[in-house]
């Protein structure tokens, strides 16, 4: 993937000639790391100082071109890198000490491994003599970390530093975008060095193939006009690409109905008569049927993974399949493809775009009004909807559509994991790129307050809302106070149904109603469901104060607009709104772990009846 096409803003570093000569600086090895960071273009660093690392430190303070915002857990700093990258494109850093410090990063770097996130994450490591020794914070976080970075380095060496950090930046954000960890021992940052900019690459092993094979091209383009009920199947990749434009240009030049992925929601506009919404697990009905039902499958930049795939053997039994990537391991990994493209989006998408003008050229154009039909009819009898509760507490799905589109013009949107994630993907309408952050691959906990803190640091000019559950408020609500002291005023809704809500759904459906441990609000002898003697544990209202946040308790439905008007209008300092939900609503459509999409439900025992007439 190009460095336009994956938005990285970062200078990259060419390779120097023989003839061209750069000022020399003597440093250390640490004031060479920074150096290097300013080099390439880092301007926000997400980070807290330990004993390996503290040499960096202190030439940081120094720092007029990079900001360090010091988190409370280096969780915290490493989906904030995430964040930030989801949010502007550029490559996200983050970094940490030794042992614990860099273990704690190992959820985020899986994290940004499975959602292609480019990302680096620095780490001290002890001495280079001491390495293998079992000493004090040793983790060997370069072989605990390789299964989950595009690359990974140990630097002992102080001269290696800045032809690593621009190897690393280069990596992360060109092809198929990455975490890249960089650790550096110690002494390496103590050394005397010299500092010299940009430094010779030598990366031979590695040439991401952007430019797509003519042929392939021509091939897709001919099944496009060929086939009778296509669908176009898009995945996060061409938001990574830049490659929402040329996206809109095929959708509407062909009229085949489009997709988009949890990950790839706003790459197409929700609000366009293509969109047929979202597909997978939770997916709309029409999106989820439309695969199963197409006779020609397009993906770009998506993965066939099984959240959206259901059981892999019964699913888009009549469709051919298109399967364009960057990342030539994607295609064929879980679903053979009839035409394999391996290239950046972007470009993909430019040349499809050419190829099927000239197949329009020559009289061939896809009848696709009897599919249509289908869809139309689809999408009329089983539309996303919700009931409201019949006690008149606060609906979840209502509270997170209302903030939706009450939310000011370009308002970034990070979610947790669980039915507020499923929820803030179905209500809220998501018509541009980056403005949708959530963990669809790795599904992690705690994502969303960092993530949006991120966001915010890379977009301040932008509002950012984080849709939280209280259960993963409760693993990385301790970020609030980061953004109290550095001026991120971020907005969190915490949807508050006092469970594990997605967990307690599965327990409601599949284990005959018996809630074990996931009930949030009381104690182990307290019935599942009963509140504690009338408290809260904790009051999210109270603790998010005690952070140095505003915050707000909404129940009634007829306090929310006001409500959440509220929230909309502070924006000196974070602000918290717990908004206490009836318990039992659940997340529909589903299609149940490990089963076909065929058997997907619209809604609790609710099966769409679409007939067997349009499978011919």
């Amino acid at each position: 993937m190009t460095e336009q096409a994956t938005g990285a803003h970062h200078p990259q570093p060419r390779p120097r000639s023989g003839g061209q000569s750069a000022p020399v600086e003597h440093v250390t090895g640490a004031q060479s790391l920074i150096r290097s960071l300013e080099e390439v273009g880092a301007d926000t660093v997400f980070g807290i100082p330990g004993g390996a690392i503290l040499p960096a430190y202190d030439p940081l303070m120094d720092s007029t071109r990079v900001r360090h915002v010091l988190v409370r857990h280096e969780q915290g700093a490493g989906h904030a890198a995430t964040g930030y990258a989801q949010a502007t494109g550029r490559v996200g850093v983050c970094m940490a000490t030794s042992g614990p410090g860099a273990t704690n990063l190992v959820t985020p770097i899986a994290d940004a491994h499975m959602d292609s996130v480019p990302m680096v994450a620095i780490t001290g490591q002890v001495a280079s003599k001491a390495i293998g020794t079992d000493a004090f914070q040793e983790a060997d976080i370069v072989g605990i970390t390789m299964p989950i970075t595009k690359h990974n380095f140990l630097v002992t060496k102080a001269e290696d530093i800045p032809r690593v950090i621009a190897q690393a930046f280069h990596i992360a954000s060109t092809g198929r975008p990455g975490p890249v960890l960089v650790d550096i021992a110690k002494d390496a940052l103590q050394a005397k060095t010299t500092f010299s900019w940009p430094p010779t690459m030598d990366l031979p092993g590695y040439r991401p193939v952007t430019k797509p094979h003519a042929k392939q091209i021509r091939e897709a383009a001919k099944l496009i006009t060929a086939a009778r009920r296509p669908v176009l199947y898009v995945g996060g990749g061409v938001i990574k690409a830049r490659a929402t434009a040329e996206l809109k240009v095929l959708a509407e030049l062909t009229g085949a109905p489009v997709t988009t992925t949890l990950m790839g929601l706003g790459a197409f506009p929700d609000s366009h008569e293509l969109h047929v919404g979202m597909p997978g697990m939770h997916g709309s009905v029409t999106a989820v049927t439309a695969l199963q039902k197409a006779d020609l499958i397009v993906a770009l930049g998506a993965r066939f993974d099984d959240r959206v795939t259901g059981k892999l053997d019964s699913f888009a039994p009549y469709a051919k399949i298109v399967h364009a990537d960057i990342d030539p391991a994607e295609i064929g990994k879980n679903r053979a493809a009839d035409v394999p493209i391996v290239g950046d989006a972007r470009e993909v998408l430019a040349d499809l775009i050419q190829a099927v003008q000239r197949e329009h050229a020559e009289g061939n154009r896809g009848d696709y009004s009897a599919w249509w039909k289908d869809l139309n009819r689809w999408r009329e009898t089983y539309p996303l909807g919700y009931d409201q509760p019949g006690d008149g507490s606060l609906s979840p799905q209502q509270v997170i559509e209302r903030i939706g589109q009450l939310a000011p013009e370009g308002t970034v949107f990070a979610a947790g994991v669980g039915q507020h994630q499923m929820w803030a993907a179905h209500f809220i309408q998501y018509d541009k790129p980056a403005t949708w952050l959530n963990s669809g691959g790795a599904g992690t906990m705690g994502y969303a307050v960092p993530a949006a803190m991120g966001a915010k640091a890379g977009a301040p000019d932008r509002a950012v809302w984080a849709i939280d559950g209280d259960g993963c408020f409760q693993m990385t609500n301790q970020e609030l106070t980061t953004c109290a002291l550095n001026n991120i005023p971020i907005k969190v809704a915490i949807i508050n149904n006092g469970a594990l809500g997605m967990v307690r759904q599965w327990q409601t459906l599949f284990y005959n109603q018996r809630y074990s441990n996931t009930v949030l609000h009381s104690g182990p002898g307290a019935e599942a469901g009963e509140k504690s003697a009338g408290t809260r544990v904790p009051d999210f209202v109270k603790l998010s104060e005690a952070m140095g946040c505003y915050a707000i308790r909404c129940e009634d439905p007829a306090d929310l607009d006001k409500v959440i008007e509220e929230a909309n209008s502070i924006n000196d300092r974070p602000v918290v709104v717990d908004f206490i939900v009836h318990e039992d609503a659940m997340v529909w459509p589903m299609v149940a772990a490990g089963t076909s999409n065929d058997e997907i439900m619209a809604a609790r025992d609710v099966r769409p009846d679409f007939g067997d007439n349009e499978d011919d």
